[in-house]
């Protein structure tokens, strides 16, 4: 029996270097193309950006959060060839929100989203539309509401109600829906301004209109907040921490590396943390 120190063993062993050679410091890795880091510098870009806006005050024109639930929806009639997937799409003031799609909802569905909204001041109701999302199509509107805030929410109650729903059947005749609101004051800062800490998202996405808007369906809507938060002042970025922030990183493109570097407000600790992140 050969032991491991035969020269068969020791025979077979070269002639497979000779035969493969020496593998590449970087064999198995996966090297990341110049668009796939342009991506990923563009992502964390949006996130430090998103960080800066959730963290920034609003002005003074809000009076509290208004809290919508909404829960599920009976409607009248099945639209289409197969089962619906419908959704919501809520427009609060000059915000509009939507919750998930109902994978085969049909006329029952459920959603159990729960939406919180800063309320500007005057807006004493809200606009409901639901849609059957389509994939090779556009979305089509099966029903909408204009739904007023019950004044016993401001006094600080839980308001749960089904409201009738408008659409091809008439004015509500295509269904109802199972909303829960609830309000609660903001408190304000030191500076007399509400905070906007926990409220969703706004989604900035074109409302297809309906005759609630009084527009003409599938018109673009440009949504925007009622007021912009106040724009911090540029930070001046140090050249030397954004060099050694590239030198830390040969093998990344040094646009990407700028980029990043500039989301993060010229932080060198942040950058690095986030470029890491990219690299894996």
């Amino acid at each position: 029996m050969a032991t491991a120190s035969s020269p068969e063993k020791i025979n077979a062993e070269r002639r497979k270097r000779v035969f493969l050679g020496s593998l590449p410091p970087d064999f198995l890795r996966i090297s990341a193309t110049s668009q796939q880091q342009q991506e990923a510098a563009d992502q964390q870009t949006a996130l430090a950006l998103q960080q800066q806006f959730a963290d920034a005050p609003l002005m003074q024109n809000l009076t509290g959060r208004l809290n919508i639930t909404v829960a599920q929806a009976k409607l009248v009639k099945n639209y289409g060839m197969t089962r619906m997937d419908p959704y919501v799409r809520l427009r609060v003031g000059h915000c509009v929100y939507e919750t998930h799609t109902d994978p085969n909802g049909g006329k029952n569905p459920s959603w159990n989203k729960v939406v919180q909204c800063l309320l500007p001041q005057g807006v004493n109701s809200l606009y409901l539309e639901i849609y059957d999302e389509c994939s090779f199509t556009m979305d089509e509107l099966i029903a909408w509401a204009q739904i007023p805030i019950p004044k016993v929410v401001f006094s600080g109650e839980t308001h749960e109600e089904w409201y009738p729903l408008n659409g091809k059947q008439g004015d509500g005749q295509e269904g109802m829906i199972n909303l829960v609101l609830s309000y609660a004051k903001v408190p304000m800062n030191p500076y007399g301004m509400y905070t906007a800490g926990g409220v969703a998202p706004i989604m900035m996405v074109p409302s297809t209109a309906s005759p609630v808007y009084g527009l003409r369906p599938y018109a673009p809507v440009p949504v925007y907040t009622q007021h912009p938060p106040p724009v911090a002042p540029p930070v001046e970025l140090k050249e030397a921490d954004l060099k050694q922030v590239e030198e830390m990183f040969p093998n990344m493109d040094k646009e990407v590396v700028k980029s990043v570097f500039e989301a993060n407000g010229g932080n060198k600790d942040a950058t690095v943390n986030s470029l890491l992140q990219m690299c894996e």
